[in-house]
Order: C-alpha cells, then sequence, then structure tokens
C-alpha cells in the first residue's frame, strides 16, 4: 500500500492566486495618503486645464462632436491619468527598497494576481484624476460635447491608463527607491508635449512625425476618438505597441526581480 506523506511545512497556494480585496484596499489607501502624488497627479491636471481655458479666449470652435475646450479637457485628464497610473506602479521602488517586495515573495502570492492589484488600483487612481479634470470642466463652463461622448471619452481615456500603469512598474523595479517618480513626472510631460496632448498637430510636421513615435501619441488619438470621430490607424498601432514593450518590460523586470529569492 503506497502512502503519501504531506509537508506540514509546504505553502498552499491561496485561492484566486492570493488576491484580496482588503490588500487592494490598503494599497489604494496607501497612495492616497502621498500628499505629493495627490498633489501632481489630481490636482496639477485640473488646474494646467484652468490655466489654459482661461482669459478671455472662448475656446469654442467646433471640433468633432464638440469644442476645443473639450478637447483640451480630454487631454488633460489623460495627462493626469496616465500620471496618476504611473505613480501608482512606480510603487513597487519603495516596496523593494523596504524589503516589502521580498516578503511578498517569501509568500505564496501569485505574481499575476500581485500586478492585477497593481493595475487595479492604478486605473482606480486614474479614474479620480480623470473625474477631477471633468469636473474641472463642468465647474469651468467652456467644454462642450454631449454627454453620451463625454462618457465614451472617459471610459476609453481610464483604459489608456494601463499603457502607464505598466510603464510605472517596470521604472519601479529598475530604477531604486523614491527616484522613480523623479524620472516619471517630468518624463511623461515631456512625452506629453511631444506626442501632441497639450495641442492639436500638424499632420506632416516635423513635430507630428516625431509624436507619431511616442508612447502618448497614440493613446492620445484614442482618448480623443469620441470626440473627433478620427482614430488614424498608425495611432493604434503605436498604442499597442507601446503598452506591449512596457507589459512586456515590467513582466521581465519582474521575473528577474523574482529570481534573487
Amino acid at each position: 500500500m503506497n502512502t503519501t506523506t504531506i509537508d506540514p511545512t509546504a505553502r498552499r497556494v491561496p485561492p484566486l492566486g492570493g488576491f484580496s480585496l482588503t490588500v487592494l484596499r490598503i494599497e489604494l489607501l496607501r497612495v492616497l495618503r502621498n500628499s505629493r502624488t495627490v498633489i501632481f497627479t489630481l490636482i496639477f491636471p485640473a488646474a494646467l486645464f484652468f490655466v489654459v481655458t482661461g482669459g478671455d479666449k472662448t475656446w469654442d470652435e467646433p471640433v468633432g462632436s464638440g469644442n476645443e475646450a473639450a478637447y483640451i479637457m480630454i487631454s488633460m485628464a489623460l495627462y493626469g491619468a496616465a500620471l496618476t497610473a504611473a505613480a501608482g506602479g512606480s510603487m513597487v521602488a519603495l516596496e523593494r527598497t523596504l524589503g516589502w517586495s521580498r516578503q511578498l515573495r517569501l509568500t505564496p502570492l501569485n505574481p499575476v494576481a500581485y500586478i492585477l492589484m497593481k493595475a487595479l488600483v492604478a486605473l482606480s487612481m486614474g479614474a479620480l484624476a480623470i473625474t477631477t479634470v471633468n469636473v474641472s470642466g463642468i465647474l469651468q463652463g467652456k467644454a462642450e460635447m454631449p454627454a453620451r461622448v463625454w462618457i465614451a471619452s472617459a471610459v476609453v481615456t481610464l483604459f489608456c491608463t494601463l499603457t502607464f500603469a505598466a510603464l510605472g512598474v517596470f521604472i519601479g523595479y529598475v530604477v531604486p527607491g523614491e527616484n522613480a517618480m523623479q524620472i516619471l513626472g517630468p518624463g511623461l510631460a515631456v512625452l506629453s508635449f511631444l506626442g501632441g496632448v497639450f495641442w492639436p498637430l500638424t499632420e506632416g510636421s516635423t513635430l507630428w512625425h516625431i509624436a507619431t513615435l511616442t508612447p502618448m501619441y497614440g493613446v492620445a488619438e484614442i482618448a480623443r476618438a469620441p470626440l473627433t470621430h478620427e482614430l488614424p490607424w498608425y495611432a493604434v498601432v503605436n498604442a499597442v505597441f507601446w503598452l506591449a514593450i512596457f507589459v512586456g518590460g515590467a513582466a521581465w523586470a519582474m521575473s528577474k526581480d523574482t529570481a534573487r529569492v
């Protein structure tokens, strides 16, 4: 008769790979408690929208189903959500510095469940950033577009932020400590400038050719598509390409970090 010996010290994989709503809530609260993150990712884009669309200019030139102010509002919402998602993802840098990542690797937590929780935190924070900018657009009163376009652009923008959540995780694994956000903050601002997020680009210009190669260009075109009714195929290719690059980079960096245990 065969007998099976059970090692009492063996780790059992928890349900759903260790995915936990409690951990998810703690992660979200941890990000919200960071005042610097809240200021630069939630307040700054809304303030920037007020600055750009303020003054005597009406910003009522028609753009697709709305006007120029609506175009800028969607762009600022994307910028804020991208910053927020990247900040949430880059928290792994601080976790590694404090030894929390190593502690998690000693548990049965599935890396996929861990990344999923990070993505949900990034989406939640991105939703807050998008809501903040959209509420600013309502209060400011210059942005005009149908309600269905308003909702569609917000939803599309939210899912576009996954690209920058992956970028944040990747940077968090390759850059030590709190330096991650010091790189991501200015870096995303430059990419937004080059990618035509802050204002429309003239097709065929030198800056336009540069923009089509940047990570912000494709997602910006997708986010504004419900308003403009225009979505070039190369913008979709750009968005998919950079999403694959950042997700692949994050997975590679995580696998290298995990292999150290």
